[in-house]
């Protein structure tokens, strides 16, 4: 995860919210923000102990996620009735989607990059290929919604 990524996804969730779009887009932009804290988080943890990855990386997950869906659980965003598709929660649904998009682009990003002799193929492949797919991502909910 590179801090030109993470920025890039905020401001695209700071546009979303902006634009008043659905709650599955948002959540779609925001658990790709958390899946990058997460990574951010692990790789601080691993520099300043010794290599517990796995622990490193369930603490963070719990810590980041639990950080944002409390709250807006507690706030009302999350659990209105009228706020779901296919019985899950519009903004719980997205955050679920969004990891898994991001993830998926950190694993194309590493493929391009490792048949390249570990060498980026284009300037700023880091960010743009997780903007990209989740560009993609948001665009393709939006226009089947």
């Amino acid at each position: 995860m590179c801090p030109i990524c993470t920025v890039g996804v905020v401001a695209g969730l700071g546009i979303s919210r902006y634009l008043n779009v659905d709650d599955l887009i948002f959540g779609l932009w925001v658990g790709a923000l958390l899946i990058s804290l997460t990574f951010w988080t692990v790789i601080w943890l691993e520099k300043k102990t010794k290599n517990r990855r796995a622990i490193f990386l369930g603490l963070s997950l719990f810590f980041w996620y639990g950080l944002t869906i409390i709250p807006l659980y507690i706030k009302g965003f999350i659990g209105h009735p009228l706020n779901r598709i296919w019985l899950i929660d519009k903004l719980i649904l997205g955050i679920i989607v969004g990891t898994i998009v991001m993830i998926i682009a950190l694993k194309i990003e590493k493929i391009l990059r490792k048949r390249n002799n570990d060498r980026v193929i284009f300037p700023f492949q880091k960010v743009i290929i997780p903007l990209f797919l989740l560009l993609v991502a948001s665009l393709i909910i939006h226009f089947t919604k």
